[in-house]
């Protein structure tokens, strides 16, 4: 098996040489790979595809959870940045690697530590899918490459100005996959996410929400001036965007928005999950427009790619906020019982 160096080199003796002529793939009766899989992204994706795939994970259970993977789906437990472990994922016979495996917080207390962690795994990632010529790769970007961009912000927005160091280590990982979509001939599919909300989860603003008011119902701090107001997409419609695009769009390279069409303010998430806990707690604010260093105070994508390629979400943003916030008191009350 050749050696990927400066350069993605594809295999000529691959199943899916051919890949980027045929950028389409139905997902039915493929080998999927997913790193990052048992985070909240990766965990939904293969319940979507284990049915009618072979699914493998690839998971350093850093945050994941291992108990929401499906039956019958693969978990290899490490560092997809390890060669050795993303060798034993992504094989001859992958045809779709999914990369959703990340260090995730933008105001991370190591910046460095953060930005060579997260392109690391992506170049290993791409230098195995181009060793042994996979089918596809899709990655879950993020809202951030864009910084503090007029809105709604379209993927052909320039430049690319992110205001922290996960927002340019992003970057750095689409500029990695695109090079291996010219160099390798192997078709990508860049998603870039609103904020994702669903069951699962921990460190976000919903969960965190209810972590607070579990423990004092009387009052909520919140972060910023809660003017702060951004899209929210549901899981269930993030990942049915992605494997619909999947699908059904045929280019060689493809970027894509993935968000709703409205927004929501971190006051207006504030009152539904006061109000879905039956509480009505006094808010207090920790001041200034962002959250956090590093923060996008303001965030809409413009969703007409999404739109053109056929597929809508469900959920507009506050409804998905409302969903998630429903499942995540179940999944706190069960765990609590």
């Amino acid at each position: 098996m050749p050696a990927a160096t400066g350069v993605f080199r594809l295999r000529t003796d691959s199943h899916s040489t051919l890949a980027a002529a045929a950028a389409t793939m139905q997902l039915t009766d493929r080998e999927v790979v997913i790193t990052g899989g048992c985070g909240l992204v990766g965990a939904a994706l293969a319940h979507a595809l284990a049915a009618d795939n072979t699914v493998r994970v690839i998971d350093d259970l850093s945050k994941g959870d291992p108990t929401v993977l499906p039956e019958g789906c693969t978990l290899i437990e490490g560092d997809v940045a390890d060669p050795t472990v993303c060798a034993a994922g992504i094989t001859e016979t992958t045809d779709l690697v999914i990369h959703a495996a990340a260090l995730t917080a933008t105001n991370h207390p190591d910046p460095r530590a953060l930005f060579e962690a997260n392109t690391r795994m992506t170049y290993t990632v791409a230098a195995r899918a181009a060793a042994v010529g996979v089918g596809g790769i899709a990655f879950t970007s993020s809202s951030t490459v864009y910084g503090e961009a007029p809105r709604p912000t379209p993927e052909d927005h320039t430049p690319l100005a992110p205001i922290s160091v996960y927002g340019a280590a992003k970057v750095a990982d689409e500029a990695i996959l695109t090079a291996l979509a010219s160099t390798a001939e192997i078709p990508v599919w860049i998603f870039r996410f609103a904020n994702v909300v669903g069951p699962h989860q921990r460190g976000t603003v919903i969960p965190d929400f209810i972590e607070k008011l579990r423990a004092d119902p009387t009052r909520l701090e919140i972060l910023g001036d809660g003017s702060q107001t951004k899209s929210y997409l549901h899981v269930e419609d993030c990942c049915a965007a992605m494997l619909h695009q999947i699908a059904t769009v045929d280019q060689p390279l493809w970027i894509c928005n993935l968000g709703t069409a409205d927004a929501t303010s971190v006051t207006a998430i504030a009152d539904v999950v006061s109000g879905q806990m039956g509480l009505d707690p006094t808010y207090t604010y920790t001041g200034g427009r962002r959250g956090w260093e590093g923060d996008v105070p303001q965030m809409q994508l413009a969703i007409d790619r999404l739109l053109a390629s056929g597929f809508s979400p469900q959920h507009a943003s506050t409804a998905a906020v409302e969903r998630a916030t429903a499942q995540l008191l179940e999944e706190f009350d069960h765990l609590e019982g």
